[in-house]
């Protein structure tokens, strides 16, 4: 039996980075939060789970910059594991915790790319899971997705959920991981809990999408909608640079933590500086609601002869960087989303506005 535990989510400022030595200042200061963090929220139940939230190692520079890529995979991105995985470990050891991040990463079968890659650490630091991200915020991320390569991937990782979303079985539950832009999307939370995730991460997303409750009422969804818990942390105050001195608030707080009826268990609405939310993960008890509850443990009523069909016809083009790196912005556009809204106009699925 998994005795109910305390999951911790951090909410640090982080300064983006130039190069990839600027990340220690980052990880100093997420072992100076998760020790406050850590000591007060297992003044409740003892803290098993610390979830660090997308961004808090590299920023989002790369995006908010319209970097190139090739230059960024070269200076910028890390390898997992490597010497950051195993700064983060210390951490894992030393409150017996589980650790869920993220960090833009190399892949050595793609040179000169990177992807966006979360990773789950267990208790004695060891690298247990690797989730590369599906949906990046496709207007600005530069971060290579497996759909960018999808026939490469395929080759490599097969195509199956594990291939895409991967789960691990843990002491504390069945952890996955759905980072800020997949959780805009239901079939990533349902993918995973499909390959039986119990605790999922989801963060970060920007204001005033967060601001506004966007974040809140996806991440709620997503949980209820699959009998999941969510560990939701959001970005705090960003710096544009290790230096610069003008702090702001681009995520606008929401900070959650959410049971398996999309109940809210634990909440940090401040966003604007360095904290924390904590909530109470209780798998017992999300087992024994899917094994007793009649109908809202709703995933054993899927008909997916008919759902299949929602599929049928691509919408996305897959391996769109299979052969090239990513493009900037104001490329993305033209030749992405404008073809993207062309299709969805063409086949009758949207009306064009009035002109």
């Amino acid at each position: 039996m998994i005795k109910p535990y305390t999951a911790v989510g951090l909410i640090p400022t982080v300064r983006g980075i130039r190069k990839r030595a600027d990340i220690g200042v980052n990880i100093e200061h997420l072992g100076h939060l998760a020790k406050a963090a850590g000591w007060l929220s297992s003044l409740d139940l003892p803290v098993r789970l610390i979830a660090i939230p997308e961004g808090a190692l590299q920023g989002f520079n790369d995006e908010v910059q319209d970097l190139d890529h090739v230059t960024f995979a070269r200076d910028c991105a890390i390898d997992i594991p490597g010497p950051e995985t195993e700064a983060l470990g210390k951490i894992a050891r030393e409150f017996d915790a589980f650790i869920i991040a993220q960090a833009k990463a190399r892949h050595p079968d793609f040179p000169d790319r990177f992807f966006n890659v979360g990773f789950i650490l267990d208790p004695k630091g060891k690298l247990i899971l690797k989730h590369h991200k599906v949906a990046p915020l496709f207007p600005v991320e530069h971060s290579v997705v497996p759909h960018n390569v999808y026939d490469a991937w395929v080759e490599k990782y097969g195509n199956d959920l594990d291939a895409f979303w991967p789960v691990v079985d843990t002491e504390i539950g069945r952890l996955g991981i759905m980072m800020a832009n997949e959780g805009s999307y239901p079939e990533n939370a349902r993918a995973l809990a499909l390959n039986g995730a119990e605790v999922i991460y989801r963060g970060s997303y920007p204001h005033p999408a967060a601001g506004n409750g966007m974040f809140e009422i996806q991440s709620r969804a997503r949980a209820l909608d699959n009998n999941v818990y969510v560990v939701a942390p959001n970005m705090g105050t960003y710096y544009l640079h290790a230096e610069d001195t003008t702090p702001i608030d681009t995520f606008g707080g929401q900070s959650m933590v959410i049971d398996y009826k999309g109940r809210i268990v634990g909440e940090q609405r401040y966003g604007a500086g360095s904290t924390y939310v904590a909530g109470v993960v209780d798998i017992q008890a999300l087992r024994d609601h899917r094994a007793r509850a009649q109908w809202d443990n709703w995933m054993k009523d899927l008909p997916t002869e008919l759902y299949q069909l929602l599929y049928k016809r691509p919408i996305y083009p897959k391996n769109l960087y299979l052969h090239r790196p990513p493009m900037k912005h104001a490329e993305y556009r033209k030749e992405v989303i404008e073809r993207q809204i062309h299709l969805m106009h063409e086949r009758g699925i949207w009306v064009k506005p009035d002109e």
